[in-house]
C-alpha cells in the first residue's frame, strides 16, 4: 500500500534549484542561496569554520544563548575573540558596536543572532550592518527566528552569510535550514586551509560540486520530507503575504507584552524596552519567589498544547517564554497562554486581573 510520506519520487536537481530560488526571493537576495540537509546549527557553524581561522579577530556578540555557542566555535578555530555581552533583557546597538571595532580596528568577523527566541530580544540587524560594513568585516548573521516574523534582508543590511530555518516563524520542521552566502565571503572561505572540505560541514562542497557546477548534479541525496515542507512553509508564506505574516507576529507580541502587564500578579516582561522585544516570543519575569518552571507546569496543566516554556539553564527559575511563532502566531494562542497563567498566578496567591489580560489583548489585536 503506497503511503504519501513514504513512497517518495527522488527529489530532482531542477526542483531543488527551483526551492533555493523561492528562498532567495523570500530573503530578497542576489547572494547565493544553499540549502543545507540539517538543523540550522549545521549551517551556522559551517559559516564559522569557514569564514575565523588563527589570525582572525572576531566580534562575537551575545545578547542570548546561541551567541556563546558561536563564541566557543570561533575559539575553536583559532580566532582571537572579542566578546560583546549585553544584558539578556535588552538588544545590542550599532553604537556600542562601533566601540568595538574601535577598540580592536583588527576586528575581520561579526556574528550576531538577529532574534534570540531564548531570551526574547531582538536587535538591530540593519544599523549594525551599517558599522560592520564601513569597517570591512564579514558580517555571520542567525537569523533562524527572525525569517517569516520580521524584515530580514542580507543585500540591504550588507549581510555576507544569512543562515535562517524552517522551524520557527515559517512554521516548518527543523531538519532543513538554508545559508546565503556573499561573493567575498565565498571568497574568505576558499582563502582558508582550514575550512571544512570533503565534509558535511562543507559549503565549499556545495559551491564547487553544486553552484559551480550549474546546479545540474547533487552532492548527495536530499531530504526529501524535509525539502518538500520547506517549500510548503515558502508557499504559504507567499500565498498569506510575507508583510500580512510579519504583521501578525508583531501583534502576537505586542498582545503578549500588554496583556502580561494588565494580568499582574507581579508578571512583567523580561525584556524590558518594548522595541527590544522580539515578535516571535515574549519573554516574562515571575515574581520574586515564584518559580517560573513550577508556574509554566500549573499553567500546561489547564491546557498542555499552548506554547509555553520556562527559560533554559539559569533561567529556568525566573522565566516564561511565550513561543508566539508560525501557527501560534494567533489571538487564541496568546489569550489561552495568559489565561492559563493567570489562573497558574492565582493558584500561588497572586492577585490577577484576566478580564483586564483579555481587554488589553483584544485592544492591541485590533
Amino acid at each position: 500500500m503506497t503511503h504519501p510520506l513514504l513512497d517518495l519520487a527522488p527529489l530532482t536537481a531542477d526542483r531543488f534549484a527551483a526551492i533555493e530560488r523561492r528562498v532567495a526571493a523570500l530573503l530578497s537576495t542576489e547572494q547565493d542561496v544553499v540549502i543545507t540537509q540539517g538543523e540550522a546549527l549545521l549551517p551556522l557553524e559551517g559559516c564559522i569554520r569557514a569564514g575565523a581561522r588563527p589570525g582572525s579577530t572576531a566580534l562575537n556578540i551575545v545578547t542570548g544563548p546561541y551567541g556563546q555557542t558561536f563564541g566557543d566555535w570561533l575559539r575553536d578555530c583559532g580566532a582571537t575573540v572579542v566578546d560583546l555581552q549585553v544584558p539578556f533583557h535588552t538588544a545590542v546597538t550599532a553604537g556600542q558596536v562601533n566601540d568595538a571595532f574601535r577598540a580592536h580596528p583588527e576586528i575581520d568577523f561579526v556574528s550576531l543572532v538577529h532574534a534570540e527566541a531564548a531570551t526574547g530580544n531582538t536587535n538591530p540587524v540593519a544599523e549594525i550592518g551599517e558599522v560592520v560594513r564601513a569597517h570591512g568585516a564579514l558580517f555571520h548573521l542567525d537569523a533562524v527566528a527572525s525569517i517569516g516574523a520580521e524584515p530580514v534582508l542580507p543585500d540591504a543590511w550588507g549581510v555576507d552569510m544569512c543562515v535562517i530555518g524552517a522551524q520557527k516563524a515559517m512554521g516548518g520542521p527543523a531538519g532543513v535550514s538554508a545559508v546565503s552566502v556573499s561573493t567575498r565571503a565565498w571568497e574568505r572561505f576558499a582563502a582558508n586551509p582550514a575550512a571544512p572540505r570533503r565534509s558535511y560541514l562543507s559549503l565549499l562542497d556545495w559551491k564547487e560540486r553544486w553552484i559551480d557546477g550549474g546546479r545540474r548534479a547533487l552532492p548527495h541525496a536530499p531530504a526529501q520530507l524535509e525539502m518538500l515542507a520547506l517549500e510548503a512553509c515558502v508557499e504559504r508564506l507567499e500565498a498569506e503575504g510575507a508583510d500580512v505574516v510579519m504583521a501578525r507576529h508583531a501583534s502576537a507580541a505586542a498582545a503578549t507584552r500588554a496583556g502580561a502587564l494588565a494580568l499582574g500578579g507581579g508578571l512583567e516582561p523580561y525584556v524590558r524596552d518594548a522595541k527590544d522585544a522580539a515578535p516571535v516570543a515574549t519573554t516574562l519575569r515571575t515574581p520574586s519567589g515564584v518559580d517560573a518552571s513550577e508556574l509554566v507546569a500549573g499553567a500546561l496543566a489547564v491546557n498542555p498544547s499552548l506554547p509555553l516554556v520556562a527559560g533554559g539553564g539559569a533561567l529556568a527559575k525566573e522565566m516564561i517564554r511565550v513561543n508566539h511563532y508560525g501557527p501560534d502566531a494567533t489571538r487564541e494562542a496568546v489569550l489561552g497562554s495568559l489565561e492559563a497563567l493567570g489562573a497558574a498566578l492565582a493558584g500561588t496567591g497572586a492577585e490577577v486581573d484576566v478580564e483586564g489580560a483579555r481587554r488589553a489583548v483584544g485592544e492591541v489585536w485590533a
